[in-house]
């Protein structure tokens, strides 16, 4: 790995002095870097790429922020091998795992090869219109289709590989990854599911039938909702960060993508370790 990536969440107080250490050490270890405008504009570095632009370019991504940082980044990935190491600033963290005191002791072990890859599932949301495709997107988080600003339930008929599975009335309706299992899926009672585990999770939003639980799918399933409400408003968002208007009979198809994402996890590190620290499972 000689060419590296930084993206960072530059608004951040503590983004600018971990940037130019981690730019310093890298140049020191004789690895090219690349910098997205932003994070090259907050340093004063003389260059900086579009972010788009930077995936193709790099055989590491370091993602400098939080999750919400790092969900964008996986979406830029796209289907290239480039694996991503997310450096966490201080919040909750579930993707950005790694801490500021820890980030060039993992590096180190990264260039050994000792570093820890996690084979992330990310799922693919295409809207339909009348037959026409009309938004795609990639998440690694979740799809979730809502009622959008207005305080009306919206209703959904929702398919699993072109099986009927229900009618569903509610606020609407969270399509998890396995990743995202432990994101607004699980705020909403869904399970938590190790990110090995090949599935997708299906969780309704404050339904108005109590019995909608939510349900664990296969990986490999297909999921169709269309919007039977006659209303304008719902919204279908992607990773929380981008979104979509809905209209009346709109088809949302749901499924695991081609590609996966790398996240690179430091070697001491475990999925069961971050879930009781982030959780705080055991304390009391």
């Amino acid at each position: 790995m000689n060419k590296i990536g930084i993206i960072a969440k530059h608004h951040h107080h503590d983004a600018k002095p971990i940037v130019e250490q981690l730019v310093t050490w890298l140049g020191q270890h004789q690895k090219e870097v690349f910098l997205d405008t932003d994070t090259a504009e907050l340093i004063g570095a003389k260059s900086g790429y579009p972010k788009p632009k930077i995936p193709p370019m790099v055989d590491l991504m370091i993602v400098v922020g939080g999750d919400g940082t790092l969900l964008s980044v996986a979406r830029l990935i796209e289907n290239r091998d480039v694996p991503i190491l997310g450096v966490n600033l201080g919040g909750l963290g579930f993707l950005t795992e790694v801490t500021l005191d820890e980030v060039f002791l993992t590096l180190e072990k990264i260039f050994k090869s000792e570093g820890t890859p996690d084979s992330r599932l990310m799922i693919r949301s295409e809207v339909f219109r009348q037959g026409e495709r009309v938004v795609s997107s990639y998440s690694l988080n979740d799809t979730v289709i809502s009622k959008g600003v207005l305080a009306r339930m919206i209703r959904l008929e929702v398919s699993i590989n072109s099986q009927f599975v229900t009618s569903l009335r509610g606020d609407g309706l969270i399509l998890a990854t396995p990743t995202g299992s432990t994101a607004y899926s699980l705020s909403a009672g869904g399970p938590i599911v190790n990110p090995m585990v090949e599935a997708l999770v299906f969780t309704p939003i404050c339904p108005h039938t109590l019995t909608n639980r939510p349900i664990v799918i296969p990986g490999n399933a297909t999921v169709q909702v269309k919007m039977t409400s006659r209303e304008d408003g719902a919204m279908v968002t992607f990773d929380g960060q981008v979104g979509f208007t809905l209209r009346p009979d709109d088809v949302i198809e749901i499924k695991a993508a081609d590609h996966k994402i790398t996240l690179i996890r430091a070697p001491e590190k475990n999925y069961y370790g971050i879930l009781r620290e982030k959780l705080k499972w055991g304390e009391g």
